[in-house]
């Protein structure tokens, strides 16, 4: 893969598409040909491939009795004739609205051209004639239609509701086009359209405003882009349309699986186009996980028997694309806006207290242990456990916590563990692990035994084993359950000791909430004040602490961890985002690595100078990272995931789903073979880990097939 090609959106199956708000003139289309010609003209100059008009745009809306006379509707095939002229050098398809006769009836219709012709029409099926709307006094159904084809400007076109448009340089992308009203019934044409493997939905629309009536329609078409797991561009008439009796504010939207990418500027007193980069692949990848999207389709094989397909190649080509036209999260388990991001943290702590609750009554178990690090899952986990607690109406006592310092355990952990405990209110206990972790050394034989400083993953592991071990006991001996404290990053990155180990526990309330989620929620419970000023302050220490697994230690006596877990798993804000991306949406790795470097680079590098991301994690730094580190980190993330983790994912404890990012319960979300062999088109490493099945081991730096920065891994 060439840089060229790498920093192209269309590489990673995106399509550029806009929506047109034009300033119309009333009964005017030699004057609205001109406006829609510009408007699509410049929309092509800026890389979409598909541009989408208002409803009857090239005559207004707003006709009335003026649709029935021979000189506006001559003058609108005539105006349609010059935007499909128009469109042959353009690379792109336009879709407008116009009314057009087809067996002596008048119908409502969106054409598409390009390629300098019409490539089809589609009229409109259902009528609005009610309130303020009065559309069967011109028009006729399309459920009245008996012509499949139309004659323009002597070539036979494709007339009908069955269409779709299917582009030949981009297999992913087909288009199905409604035409307002349709939208707005019980069972929407496009329902069919995307059955029938449409994936791309195109709605002309004039749509009055009235108060509240924006707020509807965005709703509206979100739920049918996510219902249908399809991009929806939603245009509407603006300025220029008759104000005798209605207003109307040009309302423009871009959505995608029910996300919202793009919208317009409302009462805007000019023409206006809205942009956004449509992620087929995305949407092909949500249907082919739904597996009850495909059985919708069989369902209703009887209406689907007659659809068409249109081929089309956009035989011109397209501008160049230049920068993503979408937000790239950079946090994508993180909402960016902060009101949402609160009630997120509310609904996800609330998943897992009420998780644990159940699991507390149903096994009649009154207490729970926990080991309490000082760091930031077991933090979390703790806090869970006392609102669980509470909401049970046992005293915080049944909690019991157990900090366990071991050789590395710093200064700073060890007292946040206390002061965290207390601000709780729990049972809180201190165990030495260093006497019982020697033993075990000694029986092993180990340097470390006899003096030497030999910190290898035995070392470490015989650390984790002894925590765990003792927790399980102390369960048995205080008849309580422990509480597992690893998260859904850790578990990614295989940074957890297998069997009796941090790996294990009866129920882990961490599992699926990744490391940049859990600072949030740690951070909002501070934010809340739920444990007072003195626990507030505890817990804002404990989000500045670095994260280690705190197992092999310093040169001196610490008062911070002297081991660093990002130093070997990567930066966990970025390797959260990897996960993302590869977890809920399957993206090959180049495409992973572009989208991360959309969201994470910094603005003076690569081709395109400006951000690429809004929003950022109140809670972490402003890092930047290169296209080069991005691949570094990718590649470890990788090869963790994908060749030496699966099989500790295949036997975790117990834990509740919390978001729809994802989980890696094997009786969850993600089932894979827990083989370590070589994935082709995942990971290129050389050599393996030493022993990394076992514990927390490195993986091999490795490098990408061609070693370019942004070849495909």
């Amino acid at each position: 893969m060439t840089e060229s090609e790498f920093f192209d959106p269309r590489t990673h199956a995106f399509a550029r598409v806009a929506v047109a708000v034009p300033h119309n003139r009333v009964a005017d289309p030699a004057a609205n040909a001109q406006e829609t010609i510009k408007m699509f003209r410049d929309a092509a100059a800026q890389g979409a491939v598909v541009v989408a008009f208002p409803e009857l745009g090239l005559s207004a809306y707003t006709c009335d009795d003026l649709f029935h006379q021979a000189a506006l509707l001559d003058a609108c095939r005539a105006a349609l004739a010059q935007v499909a002229e128009a469109s042959r050098t353009l690379g792109a398809l336009g879709i407008v609205g116009l009314p057009l006769v087809v067996d002596h009836r008048l119908f409502n219709c969106a054409a598409v051209v390009g390629n300098g012709r019409v490539r089809g029409v589609l009229p409109k099926t259902y009528l609005p004639n009610y309130g303020e709307f009065y559309e069967a006094r011109q028009f006729a159904s399309a459920a009245t239609v008996v012509a499949t084809s139309v004659s323009l400007e002597n070539h036979d076109v494709p007339f009908g509701t069955d269409l779709v448009f299917r582009s030949r340089q981009q297999p992913l992308l087909a288009l199905h086009v409604e035409i307002c009203e349709d939208l707005w019934v019980p069972i929407p044409p496009s329902s069919y359209a995307v059955l029938a493997g449409a994936t791309m939905l195109v709605n002309l629309s004039a749509s009055n405003i009235t108060v509240g009536k924006s707020d509807y329609r965005q709703r509206l078409v979100g739920m049918q882009s996510a219902r249908c797991q399809a991009a929806y561009l939603y245009s509407s008439a603006g300025i220029g349309e008759s104000t005798t009796d209605l207003a109307w504010d040009g309302q423009a939207l871009i959505c995608e699986a029910g996300d919202l990418l793009a919208q317009s500027e409302r009462f805007s007193n000019r023409s206006h186009t809205i942009y956004a980069d449509v992620d087929l692949e995305r949407l092909s990848h949500e249907r082919i996980r739904q597996n009850s999207f495909g059985e919708s389709a069989r369902q209703h094989q009887a209406a689907l028997a007659g659809w068409r397909a249109v081929e089309f190649a956009l035989d011109a080509p397209a501008a160049p694309c230049g920068a993503l036209r979408r937000t790239v999260e950079r946090f994508p388990y993180v909402p960016a806006e902060a009101a949402t991001r609160d009630a997120r943290c509310h609904e996800i702590f609330n998943i897992q207290v009420q998780s644990l609750v159940q699991r507390l009554e149903a096994s009649r178990i009154e207490k729970v242990l926990i080991g309490v690090s000082g760091g930031l899952d077991s933090t979390h986990a703790l806090l869970v456990i006392a609102q669980a607690m509470d909401r049970l109406g046992r005293p915080r006592s049944h909690i019991l916590g157990f900090t366990m310092p071991g050789f590395a355990t710093s200064g700073r952990t060890l007292s946040q563990a206390h002061e965290l405990m207390a601000a709780i209110g729990c049972t809180a206990h201190e165990i030495d692990i260093r006497p019982s972790c020697r033993q075990m050394l000694a029986d092993l034989g180990h340097p470390v035994a006899q003096g030497v400083a030999q910190y290898d993953i035995t070392f470490e592991n015989v650390q984790a084993g002894e925590r765990t071990s003792h927790l399980f006991r102390l369960a048995n001996f205080h008849d309580g359950i422990v509480a597992g404290t690893g998260d859904l990053s850790e578990l990614a990155l295989g940074w957890c000791t297998y069997g009796v180990g941090d790996h294990m526990s009866h129920y882990n309330v961490n599992a699926s909430v990744p490391k940049t989620l859990i600072k949030h929620l740690v951070g909002w419970v501070a934010d809340q004040g739920l444990l007072g000023e003195g626990g507030s302050r505890v817990l804002r220490e404990i989000l500045a602490t670095e994260v280690s697994p705190e197992l092999v230690p310093g040169d001196k006596a610490q008062s911070q961890p002297g081991q660093h877990t990002e130093d070997t798993v990567g930066p966990y804000e970025l390797q959260d985002f990897h996960l993302y991306y590869t977890l809920r949406y399957g993206f090959r790795p180049s495409k992973v690595a572009y989208l991360a470097w959309c969201a994470w680079h910094d603005r003076e590098e690569g081709p395109w100078p400006e951000p690429m991301a809004k929003g950022e994690d109140v809670l972490a730094p402003r890092n930047a990272y290169a296209l080069a580190d991005i691949k570094r980190h990718l590649h470890t993330f990788l090869y963790r995931f994908f060749q030496t983790s699966q099989f500790k994912r295949n036997c975790v404890p117990n834990s509740p789903k919390v978001g729809s990012g994802g989980s890696l319960s094997p009786r969850g979300d993600w089932r894979a073979p827990a083989t370590r062999s070589r994935v082709p088109g995942w990971t290129n490493s050389r050599g393996s880990p030493t022993r990394s099945s076992e514990a927390r081991g490195r993986a091999p730096v490795g490098h990408l097939s061609d070693g370019s920065a942004w070849a495909d891994a």
